[in-house]
């Protein structure tokens, strides 16, 4: 199981699926973040937290526990 916060720079990948429960996955779901999405990690801060996205158009920005949580290809 690949998770999106295992994503090299410059990658891009699509949502498998969400774990977590309750309003966590809503949330994420909230951000764009739901199966089928393709997202591209643009950037990495120096400390791994927070990780930056392009998804569906726009930038986003996640925390790693957060990207834990998502499942990738």
């Amino acid at each position: 199981m690949k998770t999106l916060n295992q994503i090299a720079c410059g990658e891009t990948v699509t949502v498998l699926k969400l774990h977590g429960e309750g309003s966590i996955k809503r949330r994420i779901m909230d951000m764009g973040l739901t199966k089928g999405t393709q997202v591209m990690v643009r950037k990495v801060a120096p400390l791994g937290d927070p990780i930056e996205l392009n998804v569906r158009g726009y930038e986003l920005s996640i925390r790693k526990n957060d990207a834990k949580m998502v499942e990738v290809d």
